[in-house]
C-alpha cells in the first residue's frame, strides 16, 4: 500500500495542478456547442470534450504557476500543489506547457483549424490578459468570462457551424453569464482572502449588502439567459423546456438567499449554480441526442 501511494501521490498533485472540476465545465460545454451544431457528428463528442478537457488542464495549470505567489497568501489556495511544495514551479511550468501542446496538437485534429485557433485563443486570454487584469481590477472577471465562450463555440465550429451564427451566441451568452455569478459568489465567500493577498475585490467599491444584490441579478440574468435558447430552436422537447424552466425557478428562489442578507450562504449558492449549469447543459444534450429527428440540422451528422 506505501509503494502504491508514493506511485499516485505524485499523479494526484499533477491532477490537483489541473483543477479537474473547473476543466470538467469546459468540456461539457463543448460537448454541448457540438451537439447543437447544424452537423454534429456523435463519434466525435467523445474525443473533442477529452481534448477540450485537456486543453483547460494545460490552462489551468499553467495559472497556477502565474499565481503561484499569490497562492501562498490564500487559505483556500495555499495547499495547492505549488505553494504547498509538492511541485517544483519549473516542472509545473514544464507540464503546463506540455498538456498545452498536445491538446492544441490534437484539437487541429479533431475539430479542425478553426477550433485550434478558438482554443489558442482561450489560453491567450486567459493566461496573460484575465490573469493580469485580475491583479488590477475588481471587474476582471467580465472580459475574463469570455473564456467560457470559447469552449461552446470549440464544439459548435467542429461540428461545421459558422462563428457568426446566432444560436452560437445564445449559448456562449449563457456561459458567459455563468461565469460571473460564480466567481463573485467565490469572492463574497472568501473575500477576505483575496484582500489579504493583495487582489482587488468588489468589497472595497461596493457594501456587502449592494453586492449581494448586483450577485443575486446576475443569477437571475443567467436563469432568463438559460430560457431563451428555447427561442433560438436549440430545445426542441417540451419536457427538456419544462425541466429548464423548473430548474430556473429552483435557482432564483435559492438566490433569494442573497436578498434576505446571509452572505455566509455563498459557497452553498456557488454550489448550486455550478449544478444549475450542469442541468442545463445536461438537458440540452439529451434533446440534442434523443430528439434529433424533430430538427432537420441534426440529420447531416448523425447519418
Amino acid at each position: 500500500m506505501t509503494f502504491m501511494r508514493k506511485l499516485l501521490y505524485p499523479m494526484q498533485q499533477y491532477g490537483n495542478l489541473c483543477k479537474p472540476r473547473v476543466s470538467f465545465f469546459a468540456a461539457l460545454s463543448a460537448m454541448v456547442g457540438l451537439l447543437l451544431s447544424p452537423f454534429p457528428t456523435i463519434g466525435t463528442v467523445v474525443p473533442l470534450a477529452l481534448v477540450v478537457f485537456l486543453l483547460a488542464c494545460g490552462g489551468s495549470a499553467l495559472n497556477q504557476y502565474q499565481e503561484r505567489a499569490i497562492d501562498a497568501l490564500m487559505e483556500r489556495t495555499r495547499h495547492r500543489p505549488i505553494p504547498a511544495g509538492h511541485i517544483r514551479p519549473l516542472s509545473a511550468l514544464r507540464f503546463a506547457l506540455a498538456v498545452l501542446g498536445f491538446a492544441l496538437s490534437m484539437l487541429a485534429v479533431v475539430g479542425g483549424i478553426k477550433a485550434l485557433l478558438l482554443g489558442l485563443f482561450a489560453v491567450l486570454w486567459y493566461n496573460l490578459l484575465y490573469t493580469y487584469l485580475k491583479r488590477r481590477s475588481a471587474f476582471a472577471v467580465i472580459p475574463g468570462a469570455l473564456v467560457g465562450v470559447i469552449p461552446p463555440a470549440i464544439g459548435w465550429v467542429a461540428g461545421g457551424g459558422a462563428i457568426s451564427d446566432a444560436r452560437l451566441g445564445a449559448i456562449g451568452f449563457l456561459f458567459f453569464l455563468w461565469q460571473v455569478p460564480h466567481f463573485w459568489l467565490l469572492m463574497l465567500d472568501r473575500g477576505k482572502e483575496y484582500e489579504k493577498a493583495g487582489l482587488p475585490t468588489l468589497h472595497a467599491l461596493f457594501r456587502e449588502e449592494s453586492l449581494r444584490r448586483i450577485i443575486f441579478h446576475w443569477i437571475v440574468a443567467l436563469a432568463v439567459g438559460s430560457l431563451c435558447i428555447s427561442l433560438y430552436g436549440l430545445v426542441d422537447a417540451p419536457l427538456i423546456q419544462g425541466a429548464l424552466f423548473a430548474a430556473a425557478v429552483w435557482i432564483c428562489w435559492n438566490g433569494r438567499s442573497l436578498l434576505a442578507g446571509d452572505g455566509r450562504d455563498a459557497g452553498r449558492l456557488l454550489r448550486m449554480v455550478n449544478a444549475y449549469m450542469v442541468i442545463i447543459a445536461l438537458g440540452v444534450a439529451l434533446d440534442a441526442v434523443f430528439v434529433p429527428h424533430l430538427s432537420p440540422r441534426f440529420l447531416p451528422g448523425l447519418f
